[in-house]
């Protein structure tokens, strides 16, 4: 079988049913988000360092699940997805894929919390302290 294409496992990890949600550690996922915002070739070596190891670690069963569910439902590339998932596991393509995506939401979270912790802190100072 050959390996699946990067530029096709990224589309194809893009509309996968998963989210951050999905059991993932946050804290291996932090390390691959602040990686992804530093020199992409140090992001692309962490993303296949980190991946068996997250990949072991429990996303294996929410991402074989979620690709199930998208080759019943129809997606493309989801039968291709799934065959280079079972034979490479977190070494395939589409998982680094995954990770790649899930990292860049968490990166997105928490740049959005921290804007609205900031948001919140500056309006806080403006409440009567009886009433924090």
């Amino acid at each position: 079988m050959r390996p699946f294409p990067k530029s096709r496992a990224d589309a194809f990890a893009g509309v996968l049913d998963l989210d951050l949600d999905c059991g993932v550690c946050y804290a291996c996922l932090g390390f691959l988000a602040l990686a992804l915002d530093g020199d992409p070739a140090e992001a692309t070596r962490q993303i296949r360092w980190m991946t068996p190891d997250l990949w072991n670690d429990g996303l294996a069963e929410p991402v074989l699940a979620a690709v199930r569910h998208a080759y019943e439902a129809g997606v493309r590339d989801a039968e291709a997805a799934l065959a280079d998932l079972e034979q490479r596991g977190g070494k395939s393509a589409v998982a680094r894929s995954i990770a790649r995506r899930l990292a860049t939401e968490l990166a997105r979270r928490t740049r959005t919390e921290l804007r609205l912790e900031t948001l919140a802190r500056e309006q806080l100072r403006l409440a009567p302290p009886e009433l924090n």
